[in-house]
């Protein structure tokens, strides 16, 4: 008799697993492609949002453990090799521009915004160019990734609520993670060219 509940047990085990290592291979996929089809197939594996938000965050953790290594082989090369050295200037020029407070100054919740509004080894290495540490700068990155999970997550799970088609939601989901973040930066760039009546006056003033 023991033997049936210790079977069941076995099998549900081999279930679970089943379950999660494909929802975690999907977000193991760079720049968060993976997260409308890891939260449908986990929704349709029945499996709990805690988990399937643990495992995104298990994602993460191991994209840190990859990443980090990487990102300080690329600074130690940068200060004995001059491409990588300018490599790395013209980063650190360009995510100034993207970030208002980015840089030196850079407030922790700036940084999550960073991770949140591009990627996470983007969060990382503008957390790394602030000062911050192997703990302090992924806990950031990670905490701004987690943000843009909850949000990509939530908005899946409501669009295929109302399309009742994987597919259809998961590319759905794909073009608005894609375009929207070009359309937004077209808009910023496109308020900070100054308009022709300001040039206008700049000449005149001149």
């Amino acid at each position: 008799m023991p033997l049936l509940p210790l079977s069941r047990q076995i099998l549900s085990l081999d279930q679970s697993t089943s379950a999660i290592i494909p929802v975690l291979k999907l977000f193991l996929l760079p720049v968060g492609g993976g997260i409308p089809a890891g939260v449908l197939l986990a929704s349709a594996k029945g499996l709990a949002w805690p988990v399937t938000a643990g495992l995104y965050l298990v994602s993460d953790l191991l994209l840190a453990i990859a990443f980090e290594p990487i990102l300080r082989l690329l600074a130690a090369v940068g200060r004995r090799i001059p491409f990588p050295a300018r490599l790395k200037a013209a980063f650190k020029t360009a995510t100034a521009r993207s970030v208002q407070f980015s840089g030196a100054g850079a407030g922790p919740l700036t940084l999550i915004m960073v991770a949140f509004g591009v990627d996470p080894m983007t969060g990382r290495a503008t957390a790394l160019a602030a000062g911050h540490g192997f703990l302090s700068g992924w806990a950031i990155a990670i905490a701004g990734d987690m943000l843009y999970f909850a949000v990509i997550a939530l908005t899946t799970l409501r669009l295929n609520s109302y399309f009742q088609d994987p597919n259809s939601t998961t590319l759905i989901v794909l073009a608005v993670m894609f375009i929207v973040p070009m359309v937004v930066r077209y808009v910023r760039s496109a308020g900070r060219r100054p308009s022709p009546l300001t040039m206008e006056n700049q000449r005149e003033s001149a």
